[in-house]
């Protein structure tokens, strides 16, 4: 969810200032000019406000990929110990033969 809202918030970071400079006259041949500007704009303003968000976002994401790398190694432990388990009941029923 914090995802969603700091993504929006770009956005409109952009969009906002686009918005408002393609309304002059002077951009509307220049729409290219206006985006460069709307960037730096929406750049500018999510440095400045979104620092906090950005914070939460990643340590998120850096949380959901430290517990499927614990989750994976956690499975490839057990699928390891089943190998060895089974290793050892085969030669264990080769012995009684």
């Amino acid at each position: 969810m914090k995802f969603v809202l700091y993504a929006v918030a770009r956005i409109a970071f952009f969009l906002v200032p686009f918005g408002l400079m393609m309304l002059m006259p002077i951009f509307q041949n220049l729409w290219w000019l206006a985006a460069i500007f709307s960037a730096l704009i929406g750049l500018s303003l999510s440095i400045i406000f979104l620092r906090k968000p950005l914070t939460d976002v990643t340590t998120g994401m850096a949380e959901r990929r430290e517990q499927r790398a614990s989750a994976t190694r956690a499975e490839r432990e057990r699928e390891e110990e089943d190998a060895i388990e089974d290793a050892a009941n085969d030669a264990a029923g080769d012995d009684r033969a």
